[in-house]
């Protein structure tokens, strides 16, 4: 008999658990729904951007794991992580083989359990005030991304709701409380969803056989009432959703214009090894700036008064490399405006090294006073903590055998014409890396990446991530990968000459700049804080609940 098959009935004699009101969904239901859920969620999120999917596959989940044990709820919410997780990260297996993708999989998946023991767990606040399940969702599933997005070695937010929501009008809540609000906002809908649904469900069972009436009609009354439940629910969702329209965001920046051209130079070949043609890949960026200076020359093209190259663009370390500082100065020099470079940098000490974005002005070279170091290293990929540990499990971590360091200072980039808010890769999903660049006085948002060891799914996943940054702090921005998809997003999320993938491209777009912030951004932090200190409270409160439960059962 499994955990799942022994949640099949609540027995009041179980002295361990306390008498719920009402009974779980069978478990031949429950398993589906969970399994459908991961899916649902899936196909929210890029490249397939069916967004409406999102609070669907929270309401799916939700229903699944209603009334249930804890262990039963963990391992249905497990189902679901794995459905999700496992076709949403993918690409992470595309050159390293199944071990370390099938590990994440797994352990993003795990937190999706404690979400699905949480959701059981808060069961009885949810059928004393019905009302309560939605917002209950909500804070859980914020709860849930908070822990997620910071634990272990810093976390890992890939996957959030919010993210999934890049083309939905929830995407405009991000300018009042960030990703996490837009999250709240996504669960809570699935709540109201699952609310509506249940209700329905329960209403069905107890409707009155057709034909049966007073004289009084008291049958029509009474059946308003039973719907009531599912028809207000269901009309709250929708309302809620169509109303982020409501929500005021900027169009388009309110400072200065400036010129801005996304150099993508990529590589020969897709896949770790674009390391060993890092010579090959400085080149192609090179060329293709100078290839754009002859186009300004012509006036086939504006003069751009910045330009961006992505994450990795130099692998060769330019301060200490004269002749790769040589080729980036000819670069600079030819298209006569600073260069904001991606560079690998040797250093601080021996066997370390910096992944960071370095302004290359012509006529001057490198000014290391705009120089970002990236402050989050991706675990496993650019650093390994525990090393011995990690090589018993895979020798692959042997691969990176340089550990990169992290910054210590957020990535304000003083480029002359504006003052960019630098954040590299992966960096863009982490909320306070980006947000402390515009308190710093970011006016532009940068995003340097490099997806040559990926595919067009990550990298879209990346752009929707860019795409609710712009929103959430009312900034232009855009990203600049080797590969693509790189493009400029405006300060309401819409996406403007976005590149193709594994091509070499180069788009230059004026941008109107803001120095202005959102309520978003003035709040910081503290909408996640009440948030899942709310979540928090409901989990004991739940606790409370039950024990006058099992106490009052004898």
């Amino acid at each position: 008999m499994t955990i799942l098959d022994r949640d099949e009935t609540h027995s009041p004699a179980a002295p361990s658990q306390p008498v719920v009101t009402g009974r779980p969904l069978p478990l031949r239901f429950a398993v589906p729904l969970a399994v459908a859920a991961g899916l649902a969620l899936l196909v929210a999120f890029p490249p397939y951007g069916v967004w409406p999917l999102a609070p669907v596959g929270v309401a799916l989940l939700a229903a699944a794991v209603h009334r249930r044990r804890l262990r039963a709820g963990a391992g249905l919410g497990f189902l679901t992580g794995v459905a999700l997780f496992a076709p949403l990260l993918a690409w992470t297996n595309l050159h390293t083989g199944s071990l370390p993708w099938v590990l994440l999989s797994l352990l993003q998946a795990g937190y999706l359990a404690l979400l699905g023991a949480a959701t059981a767990w808060v069961s009885p606040l949810a059928d004393r005030v019905r009302w309560t399940w939605p917002v209950l969702t909500g804070l859980l599933w914020v709860g849930q991304e908070a822990l997620r997005d910071r634990t272990p070695f810093g976390g890992f937010p890939w996957g959030r709701l919010a993210f999934s929501q890049d083309t939905s009008p929830l995407l405009r809540l991000a300018a009042l409380g960030g990703a996490p609000l837009v999250t709240f906002a996504v669960a809570l809908v699935g709540g109201l969803l699952v609310t509506a649904a249940w209700r329905g469900w329960a209403a069905a069972r107890t409707s009155p056989a057709e034909g049966s009436q007073d004289a009084d009609g008291a049958q029509g009354v009474t059946s308003a009432r039973r719907w009531a439940p599912v028809a207000v629910p269901a009309a709250v969702a929708v309302s809620l959703t169509a109303g982020g329209l409501l929500v005021p965001v900027a169009t388009a920046g309110s400072g200065a214009t400036t010129t801005v051209a996304i150099v993508q130079g990529n590589v020969p070949r897709l896949g770790l090894d674009f390391n060993a043609q890092r010579q090959a890949v400085l080149n192609n960026h090179v060329d293709a700036t100078i290839e754009l200076a002859g186009r300004v020359a012509a006036g086939q093209e504006r003069q751009p008064d910045l330009v961006v190259w992505p994450e990795n663009s130099s692998d060769i370390d330019p301060l200490r490399n004269p002749t790769a500082g040589a080729r980036i100065s000819q670069a600079a020099d030819t298209i006569g405006a600073p260069i904001l470079v991606g560079a690998v940098l040797l250093g601080p000490g021996v066997g370390q090294v910096r992944n960071a974005g370095i302004l290359w002005r012509p006529g001057t070279g490198a000014d290391l006073d705009q120089l970002y170091t990236k402050r989050h290293p991706v675990p496993f990929a650019e650093y390994v903590p525990l090393r011995d540990v990690a090589r018993m499990v895979s020798k692959q971590v042997d691969l990176i055998r340089s550990d990169f360091v992290p910054g210590s200072t957020p990535g304000v980039v003083r480029a002359g014409p504006a003052v960019l808010g630098d954040v590299i890769c992966f960096e863009v999903a982490y909320d306070e890396v980006v947000r402390d660049t515009v308190t710093g006085g970011a006016q532009l948002l940068v995003v340097q990446t490099n997806n040559a060891t990926f595919d067009v799914a990550e990298a879209r996943q990346q752009m929707a991530m860019v795409r609710l940054r712009a929103v959430e702090h009312g900034r232009p921005a855009l990203m600049a990968s080797t590969v693509g998809v790189s493009g400029f997003v405006a300060p309401d999320g819409r996406v403007s000459d976005a590149t193709g993938f594994n091509t070499r491209e180069v788009v230059v777009r004026q941008v109107r700049l803001d120095d202005g912030r959102t309520l978003a951004t003035r709040l910081g932090w503290w909408p996640e804080v009440a948030l899942a200190a709310l979540a928090a409270a409901a989990l004991i409160g739940a606790a409370v609940l039950r024990r006058r439960q099992r106490v009052m059962s004898g």
